[in-house]
């Protein structure tokens, strides 16, 4: 019988830490965009300080891509529907 409570804690476990994982907005590099207009984005659709928004810009740019918010799905929504009207490449993951 142990062993079975064991099991059904892990599980409980399991979907606890599953339902606390934040989302995130990842922006990926194009080459279409000026790093003037991501940086812009940025400050304006999350919040960013113009230092940060630099900082992911560069990110972007070199990696490839960047976790540029994390937080709530309905914070998150809103925001990356911004940066693709933007024509910015983004997306929740």
């Amino acid at each position: 019988m142990r062993g079975s409570t064991q099991i059904q804690d892990l599980t409980e476990l399991d979907l606890a830490v599953e339902e606390k994982t934040e989302n995130k907005i990842v922006l990926f590099n194009d080459e279409v965009n000026t790093f003037d207009h991501v940086i812009d984005m940025l400050v304006e659709a999350c919040d960013h300080t113009p230092v940060q928004a630099e900082q992911c810009s560069l990110i972007v740019h070199y990696k490839g891509k960047c976790s540029v918010k994390t937080g709530e799905y309905s914070d998150l929504e809103p925001r990356c529907s911004k940066l693709l009207e933007a024509g910015l490449t983004a997306e929740i993951q």
